[in-house]
């Protein structure tokens, strides 16, 4: 298994751009430098009124697939 960790804060305002899929994917810096990238619709569950903030964690299998996200703080 892959884990990437990774802060996270986005607007409600930016959010809808994800919402509507005029974004499809979201693309971040892990901690230790790495980029990476996933679909956007993983973070659905993890908004709020104030969007999406906090530490997440991406695990996905060897092949980089069955991707899950964790909020972690």
């Amino acid at each position: 298994m892959h884990r990437y960790e990774f802060q996270l804060g986005i607007t409600p305002d930016q959010y809808l751009d994800y919402y509507r899929g005029i974004v499809r994917q979201v693309i971040v810096r892990t901690r230790d430098g790495k980029t990476v990238q996933f679909p956007a619709s993983l973070l659905q569950r993890f908004v709020t009124t104030e969007g999406i903030l906090g530490t997440f964690v991406l695990i996905c299998d060897e092949r980089h697939a069955n991707a899950r996200l964790e909020q972690l703080r």
